[in-house]
């Protein structure tokens, strides 16, 4: 007989375990609707993978998972997506979160599987990454992926699968452990092939004669030890667990690999094996319904996505008789807004007691420091002092007393003669640490960006300075060296003749455009801005503008001017004109043909068909989206200030809304 250990605390409130198990696992059928969370595991949520309206097969990727710590999800059946929108989830917050609906065709038609032949040959990797394709994450707590948990750093010497279930009321894994005994020991085998344990315990409380019956016999003449130990609450908790059967406590903030250990849940186990063996993705569990308010209580095989209400119409739900639905047990678990709610992995029981089995807990009255929290705390913490911590936001108090230790098992609230209810407390700071945690990560990134930034432009700025000393110590050596006549000339005089003779030689021959071009460009130059403003004259008097005048007289001098410019180019070309060539054949003016080109290419712009200016407009708007999108990309990449990023984001949005429109203009166009 092995050795069983004893942990602090711990209570023993009614079980209330027989009403489920009166039958065997129900089949919950398949519903007109499943809702699938996108979220239903710890870690980053899956990204939809599919289409409104696209059909779907049963075991088909319906969701890809993101990241490392996610894993994907899978449709339980055949039918058609019918929406991705929020819809009301089991939370304690009672929000919505993204989720995938279904339309079921009642076909449960499934794509093939494919299962492995022989796991034993199998390469532990290749297995891990099935377990992963597969969906599966933890069906007794949170629902941390199991690849992950499969994969510890250090060596593992234990195995634990848990089949405990302390919690009352459920039965979930009782009735797995009865009906399902050779499939959990499967899955056990499995596991212990890709971790490589010394041993292979399942842990099971006294109170389940007939499943450590089930499992006893399934598990001879293998290599797994059955240990069962007396009943207590909350010996389920994995860190419990452990200590009552290794005697080993896992210290704070620490993790069971860090002792060598792994526990698994026996609803996991046989999850693993059906996704090795069968290759079948996690698309169903076994959830306890139970309480007063239903007439058939029991256990029901549940497709995931499966509203509460659907279930709770199986088991005789009487509404009028629930005031408060729960999703898990009274201890643990938490209360559904809504039975429209979907069961998800973590949904191992549904329970709809009535006011007078489950009372709503009476106003909490002071505090009386009997201490009976602290005596009742398996985590061995101090509940009281938590509370007061937690009441006065004592964040870094509530941190050093191991507030991340608490399991929330709700002993310390079931023990309160005041009915405080501690837990609720204990949740709420958590979720303010985690949330201060996360507003710190954010302002030392931006703290790392700001420094950064300073650190560059502070690089720059010295590189300046030593650019502008090294300018100037050398311009005072060559003074220093003229003053003394040490050299031949002066270096400054040198500079500025070089300068002069330059800029002689462009005004002379370096510029390549002749007196004649330089007129003929000035005519061209002044017509065209004489045209532009003539249309702007003729806009104005057509809106009866104010501004009709003004641009009455900038017409007229701008007329002077090519005029005179005119006048300039006959000149010139009238002192020329005894040249040889000029007698063979008269001068092209070169002005008017400059001008007619001009002309001609606006007239052929304003004969373009509406689509083709269209078209050109969008060409243009795009080359401008692309120059303005490389210029955010710098500015990230160059660490530029928060209202410079911006500014350029705001101009590469403005840019691609005039792209959506001239894009629908052209529709509209070609359409016509």
């Amino acid at each position: 007989m092995r050795k069983i250990f004893g942990f602090h605390g711990g209570i023993h409130p009614p079980e209330n375990k027989h009403q489920s198990l009166e039958h065997p696992i129900r089949d919950a059928g398949i519903p007109a609707e499943l809702i699938i969370p996108v979220s239903q595991h710890v870690g980053a949520p899956a990204a939809p993978c599919v289409e409104i309206g696209q059909a779907v097969l049963g075991g088909d990727v319906i969701a890809e998972a993101i990241g490392v710590v996610s894993v994907p999800l899978h449709a339980p059946t055949s039918g058609s997506i019918a929406a991705i929108e929020r819809r009301p989830v089991a939370h304690p917050s009672g929000s919505e979160a993204l989720c995938i609906v279904i339309d079921t065709d009642g076909e449960d038609r499934w794509r093939s599987l494919e299962g492995v032949e022989d796991y034993r040959t199998a390469d532990p990797a290749q297995l891990l990454e099935r377990i992963r394709e597969c969906g599966i994450a933890g069906m007794g707590g949170a629902g941390f992926p199991s690849a992950i948990k499969l994969a510890p750093r250090n060596p593992i010497e234990t195995l634990i699968i848990n089949g405990t279930e302390c919690e009352p009321y459920i039965t979930a894994d009782d009735i797995l452990l009865q009906e399902r005994a050779q499939r959990i020991v499967e899955g056990a085998q499995i596991i212990a092939h890709i971790v490589q344990p010394q041993e292979i315990l399942i842990g099971v409380e006294d109170n389940k004669p007939e499943g450590i019956e089930a499992i006893t016999a399934a598990a001879a003449g293998t290599d797994l030890q059955v240990v069962t130990f007396p009943t207590k609450y909350p010996s389920g908790g994995e860190k419990q667990l452990i200590e009552i059967l290794t005697g080993k406590q896992v210290p704070s903030g620490g993790l069971p690999a860090d002792l060598g250990i792994v526990c698994q849940n026996v609803g996991t186990a046989v999850a693993v094996r059906d996704a090795i063996l069968d290759g079948r993705p996690l698309i169903s569990r076994v959830t306890t319904v139970t309480g007063d308010a239903v007439s058939k209580p029991g256990n029901f095989d549940v497709l995931l996505g499966t509203p509460m209400a659907h279930l709770l119409h199986l088991a005789g739900y009487d509404e009028r008789k629930n005031r408060r639905l729960i999703m898990g047990g009274p201890m643990m678990g938490f209360s559904v807004p809504t039975p429209l709610a979907p069961v998800v992995k973590t949904t191992n029981c549904l329970l709809a007691p009535t006011e007078s089995e489950l009372p709503t807990p009476p106003p909490a009255q002071a505090c009386i420091r009997c201490g009976m929290c602290a005596e009742a705390c398996p985590a061995s913490l101090l509940p009281q002092q938590l509370f007061w911590f937690a009441q006065g936001k004592e964040s870094e108090k509530l941190e050093a007393h191991n507030l991340f230790d608490c399991i929330e098992c709700g002993a310390c609230s079931w023990v309160c003669p005041s009915h405080i209810p501690l837990v609720q407390y204990y949740r709420a700071s958590k979720a303010d640490i985690q949330q201060q945690r996360k507003d710190q990560a954010k302002s030392d990134y931006s703290r790392e960006r700001f420094e950064a930034r300073q650190a560059r432009l502070e690089r720059e700025e010295a590189e300046k300075d030593a650019k502008r000393a090294a300018r100037k110590k050398a311009a005072e050596e060559r003074a220093k060296a003229a003053a003394t006549g040490e050299g031949e000339e002066d270096p400054i005089q040198a500079a500025i003749a070089r300068a002069q003779a330059k800029k002689a030689a462009q005004t002379n021959e370096g510029s390549g455009e002749s007196e004649l071009e330089k007129l003929e460009r000035a005519v061209v130059t002044t017509q065209k801005r004489l045209d532009t403003a003539q249309q702007k004259l003729s806009a104005a008097e057509a809106e009866g503008s104010d501004l009709v005048d003004a641009l009455r007289t900038g017409v007229e001098k701008t007329q002077s001017k090519l005029d005179k410019a005119k006048a300039a180019l006959a000149e010139h070309q009238a002192n020329h004109s005894e040249a040889p060539a000029a007698a063979e054949e008269p001068p092209v003016d070169a002005a008017q043909a400059a001008i007619q080109k001009a002309m001609q290419a606006r007239e052929a712009d304003a004969q373009k068909s509406p689509q083709e200016k269209a078209r050109d407009q969008l060409g243009k708007l795009e080359q401008r989206l692309a120059k303005a999108q490389q210029r955010l990309a710098d500015g990230r990449a160059a660490g530029e200030e928060d209202k410079i990023i911006d500014a350029l984001s705001a101009s590469v949005d403005k840019l691609r809304e005039k792209i959506s429109e001239t894009r629908a203009q052209l529709a509209e166009t070609e359409s016509a």
